[in-house]
């Protein structure tokens, strides 16, 4: 019996099928039914056939693990059988009506036939990781992404030697005349030599004298093959960016030439040539371009971050080479280490900086003064360059993490024999261990002892594993997302948090058990599913569920880089489209899904 009319409006109403022309529509209220469930009743059980996806009109659906662990609960306008379906397999998950429920049931052969005929629903129901394209060449993308957003600016009264002062100090080669009147002209160095010292001209005169007035510009949404054109046809340096009568930025020749010329590498050069903290935070200053550029030109999100690492890494070691330079050679042999987003090469447009040193055991005492003074100049020279301090203060400068080898040998041996919380979260930190700069032979053997020892006390195991999922996705009851709901954040996502650590902690567990050398997260995914510690199936859903919530993290702070603002990690789900929350969700399901099977000891789901 075809769908009622008003059932096959709602089915109209809900994306992806509100994407379809109204003839499909049509022909799907067709072929769909509606059925009635009662609380209580179970829509499907692990081990049945699927036949069938089920969009919810009302009620809630329960949907729960073999261990009865609940994975969602699902209101109206959500879907379920979907995943069975796309494999062919049967069901893995229980399905029960909690709340009296109506259903639409979109039978398998029409689900599969919308997939071939329609790329929305292809694309909506395609839950593997989206293969990004290509983006645009940087000569390709627009003006208002790469300009000077904050243009120098003096009115046209003001004297020459003036605005010369004011271009020196910000180390910049024009300056815009404006006033309450409007946009009126620029000054460059060019005509200030020109027109006033070759000329004999007086530095005391007003700018307007030597401006060109109304110089040509072109607006935001000009492309930077734009500027580069107008540049080389018209022998110019500098255009300002008009949006109507305001003057909204300026681009000139050394923006272009340093943005054309950006990359890890660039940047990685400047760093480690840098001659002071302040020299290298004019190049770390850059970083949050960069990840616009690598964002917006199709990068995945984890060679972004290995890329933005590679920076600290080099800033590190070059504070560290400077700081032998003034403190003298080290007394006995030292090894300093990242952890964090750091040591998992990890790094977004966000990071502090996480950080210890391990000292030969040959160290006394006398020692010690060295490396506090070593540690104080790395990490205040870090934080110069914008990686800031440690909240928690997991830095090199708390005598507690800057130590000889056996001490540290003794901490780890402590967290494993008497997991506390304390003693789990350190050991969840000091896990992501990675050697930045000294003597590495330091730490050869201390990881691989760590995890022979630790992966061996399933107590300890144990309480790493609810440790792990003390970060729960933002999934609610009924509607899906769940935003925050108090403080300055009320309303948003924390991808952070709630969003790609819970994934970065199942990785650390899969690394335990499975004795895993790697520490970046993705790395651990996939050595989890080669040694076998995660299923192909349950491994390849969270990986992709990773992919695509760090994707996003990254993309949105591109967005606020691009509008001027402050990365961070909150994120408006409202800015995003249906498609987009749609899959967002779905990923968080997974991670969920995974967390519910590691917290029941059953494993990956499979």
């Amino acid at each position: 019996m075809p769908l009622p009319a008003h059932l096959a409006q709602f089915l109209a109403s809900v994306h992806p099928y509100d994407s379809l022309p109204e003839a499909a529509l049509a022909e799907l209220a067709e072929v769909c039914e509606a059925a009635d469930f009662g609380a209580g009743e179970t829509v499907f059980a692990i081990g049945d056939a699927i036949t069938a996806l089920y969009v919810v009109v009302s009620g809630e659906v329960q949907i729960t693990d073999e261990a009865g662990v609940q994975l969602s609960l699902l209101g109206p306008r959500n879907s379920f059988g979907e995943r069975a379906l796309l494999r062919g397999d049967e069901a893995s998950r229980d399905a029960k009506v909690t709340a009296e429920a109506t259903l639409i049931v979109v039978p398998s052969e029409a689900f599969f036939a919308l997939i071939d005929a329609h790329a929305p629903v292809a694309k909506f129901f395609d839950r593997r990781r989206p293969e990004r394209p290509v983006g645009p060449d940087l000569a390709t993308l627009p003006v208002e992404r790469l300009m000077t957003r904050d243009p120098l600016v003096c009115t046209p009264q003001t004297p020459i030697r003036a605005a010369a002062g004011m271009m020196q100090g910000r180390r910049i080669s024009s300056i815009c005349v404006s006033d309450a009147d409007g946009f009126h002209g620029i000054v460059t160095l060019r005509d200030m030599n020109g027109r006033v010292i070759a000329e004999g001209g007086d530095p005391e005169a007003p700018v307007r004298e030597i401006m060109t007035a109304d110089p040509l510009s072109l607006r935001p949404d000009a492309l930077v093959t734009d500027v580069l054109h107008l540049m080389v046809e018209r022998g110019i340096g500098h255009i300002p960016i008009m949006d109507g009568e305001a003057l909204v930025g300026i681009v000139t020749q050394t923006d272009l030439t340093r943005a054309l010329a950006m990359s890890s590498a660039d940047l990685v050069g400047r760093v480690a040539k840098a001659e002071s903290a302040v020299q290298m935070a004019r190049a770390t200053a850059d970083i949050p371009q960069l990840l616009v550029q690598l964002v917006e030109t199709g990068n995945r999100h984890e060679v972004v971050t290995r890329l933005i690492t590679d920076i600290a890494d080099t800033a590190t070691r070059r504070l560290l080479a400077l700081a032998e330079a003034e403190l003298g050679a080290p007394p006995v042999p030292y090894l300093w280490l990242a952890c964090g987003s750091q040591g998992r090469q990890e790094q977004t447009g966000v990071s502090d900086q996480d950080n210890c040193l391990i000292l030969s055991d040959d160290a006394t005492e006398a020692d010690m003064p060295y490396f506090r003074d070593l540690a104080r100049f790395v990490s205040d020279g870090l934080d110069v360059c914008g990686y800031f301090y440690c909240p928690g203060d997991m830095m090199a400068t708390n005598p507690r993490w800057c130590q000889p080898l056996r001490v540290w040998r003794e901490y780890f041996r402590g967290w494993i024999e008497r997991p506390d919380p304390e003693a789990q979260m350190l050991a969840s930190v000091m896990f992501d261990l990675r050697a930045i700069g000294g003597d590495e032979t330091l730490g050869a053997d201390l990881q691989a002892e760590t995890l022979e020892a630790a992966s061996a006390n399933s107590i300890f195991t144990a309480h790493m594993i609810s440790n792990s999922l003390k970060h729960q996705p933002p999934l609610g009851l009924l509607r899906g997302l769940a935003t925050i709901r108090s403080g300055d954040q009320r309303n948003r996502l924390d991808l952070k948090h709630r969003g790609v650590v819970p994934v970065v902690d199942l990785g650390r567990v899969y690394a335990l058990q499975g004795r895993l050398t790697p520490v970046n997260t993705r790395a651990r995914l996939e050595a989890g599913i080669a040694a076998g510690v995660l299923s192909g199936s349950g491994g390849s859903d969270l990986l992709d569920a990773y992919d695509l919530i760090a994707a996003m993290r990254l993309t949105h702070q591109a967005a606020q880089i691009r509008a001027g603002e402050a990365p961070s990690n909150f994120l408006d789900p409202s800015d995003l489209s249906d498609f987009e929350r749609s899959h967002l969700r779905n990923a968080f399901v997974v991670v969920k899904t995974m967390q519910a099977a590691a917290g029941s000891g059953k494993g990956a789901l499979g």
